[in-house]
């Protein structure tokens, strides 16, 4: 499927197959990054299903955005094979690209265009039609609380409502598959409640949105499976009731994955506090 063939319904991504079986949206083998010494990414195995709201998770430096920047084509792995909707990433560039959506961590944008410029251009470069732009970019901003700033230059735009447009690029041409690299962090509480119900009703059409953070109950409310990401390896994967466990939380799992622990905070800091000089 090309970009200018997906689906017109919306917001809606194309359903799961009938039947069981149905392969996994991305499946990551044998991945590989160094920068120098620094290992980042270590040999990652991976199968991210298809249809569901999958949490990529990790403290900082963990190598979360490594990953998914390997994955998306945008970073060039040391070793290893990435494929999406069974399409070798890197031998079969243009057809991934017509299948996925990418939000990154330090968005940029084209500031000197308008929001609805901005989905103009992304949309013919997309190869949609024209007309199916102009709709598409008009619900979506609509939906996104953006119609109201559609003429306004995107340099004087809000975090919030950078990523909003952001997200509305990402979603123009329908894809298959949904990359978000901490799409809510700087995000005020209404703007975040509008990606996230845009999102949830993504994902209930049988798209898949693959979402990384360190915030896990952000990653917990969302996300039905997870996969924990520590020093470039997976601890753990599999549906969010499996990898939390019998832990109260998955903030609780997550820190015993990754073997956290409250030592530097109990370290003697006699000195802190009490505004003595």
């Amino acid at each position: 499927m090309t970009a200018g063939e997906a689906n017109t319904n919306g917001l809606t991504g194309d359903a799961p197959s009938e039947g069981g079986g149905a392969p996994p949206a991305v499946r990551i083998e044998g991945l590989w990054k160094r920068f120098g010494e620094q290992v980042a990414v270590a040999g990652i195995d991976l199968e991210l299903p298809a249809g569901r709201f999958v949490g990529l998770v990790g403290p900082n430096g963990a190598g979360k955005t490594t990953t998914l920047s390997m994955v998306t084509g945008l970073l060039r792995p040391d070793a290893g094979r990435v494929e999406i909707d069974g399409h070798d990433v890197w031998a079969d560039p243009v057809a991934v690209k017509a299948r996925i959506g990418v939000l990154p961590e330090g968005l940029r944008l084209f500031e000197r265009l308008s929001g609805v410029e901005l989905l103009a251009y992304t949309g013919r470069l997309r190869g949609l039609p024209g007309a199916e732009v102009d709709k598409r970019a008009a619900q979506l901003l609509d939906v996104l609380d953006l119609a109201g700033s559609q003429h306004k230059l995107v340099v004087d735009y809000s975090t919030g409502m950078r990523k909003k447009i952001g997200l509305a690029a990402a979603l123009l041409h329908n894809p298959r598959v949904l990359f978000l690299d901490e799409p809510f962090e700087g995000v005020d509480p209404v703007s975040a409640q509008t990606i996230r119900g845009v999102l949830e009703r993504y994902t209930a059409s049988g798209a898949t949105v693959v979402f990384s953070s360190h915030v896990m109950e952000l990653v917990e409310s969302l996300c039905d499976w997870v996969a924990v990401l520590a020093t470039g390896r997976i601890r753990a994967q599999g549906p969010l009731d499996e990898v939390r466990g019998a832990a109260p939380s998955l903030q609780e799992a997550f820190l015993e994955l990754v073997g956290a622990n409250a030592h530097g905070a109990r370290q003697d800091l006699d000195w802190l506090g009490g505004g003595t000089a």
